[in-house]
């Protein structure tokens, strides 16, 4: 098992002290240093302090093994063990300062985090994922310094056996967060209208979008299909939402199908209007229905903050001729959507958005095909299910590499995770079996919490500031009788409701907390 090689005989001598908690950290000696010593741990643990309330050092050591040099730190015991290294900077300018390392770990812990603390304002810290494919994970975390000192902690409480690594540490001058902490809502106006209830984590009954709000959401996601069979997700419902979107101070996310319904990678079907259009004129139809919907949202005052030219169009839109079979008319329908966009309001930005989270070489190819014929965008736009688009290893490298790649900033537009196997509709979810789950996660309302805090946390690493957010799909669409899958069939359910950031009885769950991410 990663983690645990010839330091296991080490951790071990500690072993029957385990489970004790901290006390208060005894104070430090300050170090004349203004960057960590020995950040790879290729000197041991020199530079590096250990503190362990039960008397369990042991279970800090370094041993061989690193993310790029040959040496890592890892934390284990054979008991359960709580310890924390550390290293203690002073002479710091005021001003905010960020902390990196590489991570791995094997999940399971009470706790498993770094810190900033000791810096004058209040503790940052960012938790570590399970990494159960050994695959390592850069993490960061930022704080304001106000007194010229600072600490870098590192830390386990744990269970026996479980583990972490640590590696190549870097403190340095700057600030990360996430701009977008968004929800995709599109479905709320039919749920309300169906008679869905929602009740905050108190169980007080409320609004969806302002209990939301209130636990940090700051973005509206909102699908508008062209004449979709119920009349929901049209430019009328859009034109309300995002009123009321805006009247609670949250952004707005336009997310264009050009489809009467679902368009995704195995559908970009033609709105019925449109289907016996040339090439020619679905540029002219693309630029007009794009204009049309964005210019109603700004002559009623809520111009869109962002828009995506298509959604999941991993093989094209507007199937036949959108098709990425035939690239150059492909590009000229992203084009038609973007200058749309960008002539009802410049300071919109315009995103294309794929369905390729954790694959790189996929996502490479489909844009640079779109910046090689010119296309104009702003963002790359990408969705990441853990069930089927990789690791959080894999997004990272999609992420950090599109970022660099193109210049842009990336965006993870659609993300959710389970908080039960259960059904609550007699139709059976996309996600209804264990071996579908994502390990290290189970499917509860702690797992499901989990999974958004570390999707999040890997956006917030991209380098350069370029990581916006997360928007996570369809929070607030429970089962509720007429609410389904299909606008054309009222009878159809819902295989989604397990996935939704309130319970079967309407209750906020704990995921929701993750829309307060710094």
């Amino acid at each position: 098992m990663y983690g645990t090689s010839h330091g296991k005989l080490r951790a071990a001598a500690a072993a029957a002290l385990g489970g004790l908690l901290f006390a208060a950290l005894p104070a430090t000696t300050a170090h004349a240093a203004t960057t960590p010593a020995n950040p790879g741990f290729e000197s041991g643990a020199t530079g590096w302090a250990t503190y362990s309330a039960g008397g369990q050092n042991a279970a800090s050591f370094t041993e061989a093994g690193g993310h790029s040099g040959s040496t890592r730190l890892s934390h284990w015991s054979s008991s359960a063990y709580k310890v924390e290294t550390y290293q203690y900077l002073s002479g710091l300018n005021a001003g905010t300062y960020t902390l990196s390392a590489w991570v791995r770990s094997s999940g399971g812990q009470n706790s498993a985090y770094l810190a900033l603390r000791n810096c004058g304002s209040a503790e940052q810290r960012t938790d570590l994922p399970p990494t159960a494919d050994g695959a390592w994970i850069r993490l960061v975390t930022s704080v304001k310094v106000t007194g010229g000192a600072c600490t870098l902690s590192l830390n386990s409480d744990a269970h026996a056996g479980e583990w972490a690594n640590f590696d190549d540490i870097t403190f340095t001058q700057g600030t990360t967060g996430l701009a977008v902490r968004g929800g995709d809502l599109s479905t709320l106006p039919k749920n309300e209208a169906k008679g869905a209830v929602y009740r905050d984590a108190s169980g007080a009954a409320g609004n969806a979008m302002g209990i939301l709000k209130n636990s940090g959401m700051n973005y509206v996601r909102l699908k508008v299909w062209v004449n979709p069979a119920d009349g929901y997700n049209d430019k009328a419902h859009v034109l309300a939402m995002a009123k009321r979107a805006k009247a609670l101070g949250m952004k707005v996310l336009v997310d264009f199908h050009y489809s009467d319904a679902w368009a995704d990678p195995g559908k970009q079907i033609k709105p019925a209007a449109w289907a016996g259009h040339s090439y020619t004129q679905l540029r002219t139809d693309v630029y007009n229905h794009t204009y049309d919907v964005l210019n109603a949202l700004k002559a009623q005052g809520t111009t869109a903050d962002m828009v995506q030219i298509g959604n999941e169009t991993n093989a094209g839109m507007l199937w036949p001729e959108g098709s990425t079979d035939n690239w150059p008319q492909l590009a000229g329908l992203l084009t038609s959507g973007a200058h749309a966009a960008k002539a009802v309001s410049p300071g919109t930005k315009v995103a294309l958005h794929l369905a390729k989270g954790g694959d790189n070489a996929g996502t490479r190819w489909w844009f640079d095909n779109a910046v090689s014929r010119g296309v104009p965008f702003d963002v790359v736009a990408l969705s990441y299910y853990g069930y089927w688009h990789g690791s959080l290893a894999e997004l990272q490298t999609n992420l950090d590499d599109a970022a660099a790649r193109y210049g842009k900033p990336v965006l993870v537009a659609e993300t959710a995770y389970a908080h039960t196997l259960a059904d609550d509709d007699g139709l059976e979810n996309n996600v209804a079996t264990a071996d579908q789950l994502v390990a290290g996660y189970p499917a509860t309302p702690a797992g499901q919490a989990a999974n958004l805090r570390d999707v999040m946390n890997v956006v917030e690493a991209v380098p350069n500031g370029r990581g916006l957010g997360a928007v996570y799909w369809e929070p607030s669409w429970t089962a509720v009788t007429g609410s389904g899958w299909d606008p054309a069939d009222p009878s159809s359910g819902n295989a989604w409701e397990n996935q939704a950031v309130f319970d079967y009885n309407g209750k906020l769950l704990p995921a929701a907390s993750w829309f307060s991410h710094r």
